[in-house]
């Protein structure tokens, strides 16, 4: 089990903390602290009144509620948002409507899930030439539909 430390905004008085919706959950929910409408096609900023404090090694990513996704086109436009371990700000949650018709955030509503994950640091070694591997260079659709 990671601690993570979370603080409260006084705009998210009354507001469920990050929460598993069952046990088998991989991503707590995440609350808006705001209501906002988002167009169809628009982009916004929507406020959790969270802040978090995560411990060295480990990132938050924020991620779309399917959900939300499916029926009605709201996803994230930087899919997963990482939150590094140093930040201490808010959470905020970058929306966009995909969808043909207005969409109304409202407060308390789950807008997102946080996962919370090791980081893994490298170290990249210069070489002349990279090993050969069976794919070698093929990219997007290589390896067939």
């Amino acid at each position: 089990m990671v601690e993570v430390l979370i603080a409260r905004l006084p705009h998210a008085e009354g507001l469920p903390l990050p929460s598993l919706a069952t046990p088998g959950s991989a991503g707590y929910d995440l609350a808006s602290a705001e209501t906002a409408t988002l167009q169809p096609m628009e982009r916004k900023l929507i406020r959790t009144g969270l802040q978090i404090a995560l411990p060295p090694g480990y990132e938050c990513q924020l991620r779309p509620r399917s959900g939300l996704a499916l029926r009605d086109g709201i996803t994230l436009p930087n899919t997963p948002a990482t939150i590094d371990s140093d930040y201490r700000g808010e959470l905020m949650v970058a929306l966009v409507n995909l969808g043909d018709r207005p969409f109304e955030v409202t407060r308390g509503m789950r807008i997102a899930q946080m996962v919370v994950a090791p980081v893994v640091r490298v170290r990249f070694q210069p070489v002349e030439g990279l090993p050969v591997s069976e794919r070698g260079g093929g990219g997007f659709g290589s390896t067939g539909c």
